[in-house]
């Protein structure tokens, strides 16, 4: 066999192994750091802690950086994640387009103050889902940006500056929340305030979901006439769960029995009497956190021995 063959044979098997052995996708870790020090590292408009930085886990591929800090220009661009360890730096340019505050006339000791800015905020959502975004909105005057400060749970606790959002020219302003599936379940307060901080607003709302709900009956086995108590957890952040009973005759395609408060110990209880009426047979009973992020079951008889 010539030198000529044994190459081609070489370089097929080569190809092959290339073809049929894939590898596989490996997490990357992202070392942040920036100047000035201690500013919002968002990656894909998710929140991702402050500067220095150590985030790992990041997926493969494509996505956004971007750096955030209050009095500087927010800073971002497009990174490929790579399995392994990647450095990325940030040298973020002061602010040079804050408004300049409008006269109103002059202090005592002569120096012009600004005028008295006023500004309003509301949530989209009053009670949203993990996994959903929030459109914030409001009006302005007296500046023409306002600043968002997100207090609540988990990174959350002690405020994140969100972004210093512009003022059209008809005094509104409104910004999209997309916080991903990274949020924890509770209630937030959203400030919003003038661009000198001389006056501010808030709403809060309630994020629901990533937890679970469950149900247990105070008997399995109950005759017709019968005070049951049903009762569990819900630890989905939800201020209340709603009951749905299926089994025979008119329960086939299940009856809403009502929504029930989760006490502040996020726990819950139903007391229900059976009806005389009910048929003999298996019954399930539902129990949904609202707005049904997730449920449970569990199942009972009635008439039977």
């Amino acid at each position: 066999m010539s030198w000529k063959s044994i190459i081609i044979i070489i370089i097929f098997f080569v190809l092959l192994s290339g073809c049929v052995s894939d590898p596989v996708l490996q997490k990357g870790t992202l070392n942040l750091t920036s100047s000035p020090s201690g500013s919002e590292v968002y990656i894909d408009n998710q929140y991702h802690g402050t500067t220095p930085v150590t985030i790992t886990g990041v997926g493969p591929g494509s996505h956004t950086l971007e750096y955030r800090h209050s009095g500087y220009e927010s800073w971002s661009t497009t990174i490929t994640v790579t399995p392994g360890s990647s450095n990325y730096y940030a040298a973020l340019a002061p602010q040079t387009n804050v408004p300049v505050p409008e006269e109103t006339g002059q202090t005592i000791a002569g120096v012009p103050t600004p005028a008295l800015a006023a500004v309003t905020v509301q949530a989209g959502k009053k009670t949203m889902v993990i996994g959903d975004s929030n459109i914030f909105s409001g009006t302005a005057y007296g500046t023409n940006s306002v600043l968002l400060t997100l207090y609540g749970p988990g990174i959350y606790k002690n405020g994140v500056s969100l972004v210093q959002q512009n003022v059209n020219e008809l005094g509104n302003w409104n910004y999209v929340w997309n916080p991903g599936s990274s949020v924890k379940s509770g209630s937030y307060t959203m400030i919003v305030s003038d661009a000198w901080k001389t006056t501010s607003e808030r709403t809060e709302f309630t994020v629901i979901g990533g937890g679970v709900v469950s149900i247990s009956p105070s008997t399995y086995s109950a005759g017709t006439g019968t005070t049951m108590t049903f009762s569990g957890q819900c630890t989905t952040g939800a201020q209340s769960v709603l009951l749905a009973l299926y089994g025979p005759g008119l329960y086939t395609n299940g009856k809403e029995l009502g929504s029930f408060s989760v006490n502040a110990d996020k726990t819950w209880d139903f007391k229900v009497t059976l009806d005389s009426t009910m048929p003999t047979g298996v019954y399930t009973m539902y129990v949904y956190d609202v707005p049904r992020t997730t449920s449970s079951s569990t199942q009972f008889t009635i008439g039977y021995a």
